[in-house]
């Protein structure tokens, strides 16, 4: 259980301070590393609660697909934010995080490949398919729906604002 706490505090730090750096940060690029920093954080918290399913989806959907998006407006919008040398430094540091965080999670795991949560603390199905894909299209169709009308819309803003400017 000790060993559990200390992990878990271990993320939740590094995710903080991750998360931080998304809002401090002065240049764009440097701010969108430290997000997918973050996702990929928020991914190994899932893996330990044995959601491996919303792990996958963490790193798919969010650390995928909508930081390419993201991506795609900055260097569209602003093309000087790009600083190869600061970048290369600043997602090293990130990417090395990332890496401990996953490194003391595979040390402390038991030998049996046993998860770090036990079945009284969650729920046996927790982070299922059928779990999630009840809970989505149940409880959540109205965020769901918004969340994909508001993408949609940033994405014709951000053609909208590349066309004037071209």
């Amino acid at each position: 259980m000790v060993t559990e706490l200390a992990i878990f505090f271990i993320l939740a730090a590094l995710l903080i301070t991750s998360s931080l750096s998304v809002i401090f940060q002065k240049n764009a690029v440097h701010s969108a590393l430290s997000l997918v920093a973050a996702l990929f954080l928020m991914a190994v918290i899932f893996l330990t609660l044995r959601a491996p399913m919303l792990a996958v989806f963490q790193i798919l959907v969010y650390a995928g697909a909508i930081m390419v998006i993201f991506l795609f407006v900055i260097m569209l919008l602003n093309p000087r934010a790009r600083e190869p040398r600061k970048l290369v430094w600043w997602g090293g540091g990130c990417l090395g995080a990332a890496l401990l965080a996953l490194e003391l999670i595979a040390l402390l795991l038991p030998a049996g490949g046993g998860a770090l949560v036990t079945g009284s603390t969650a729920a046996a199905t927790f982070g299922s398919p059928k779990e999630l894909a009840e809970s989505l299209f149940t409880d959540f169709v109205l965020p769901f729906e918004l969340t994909s009308i508001l993408l949609l819309v940033a994405l014709i803003g951000t053609v909208v604002l590349a066309k004037r400017e071209a």
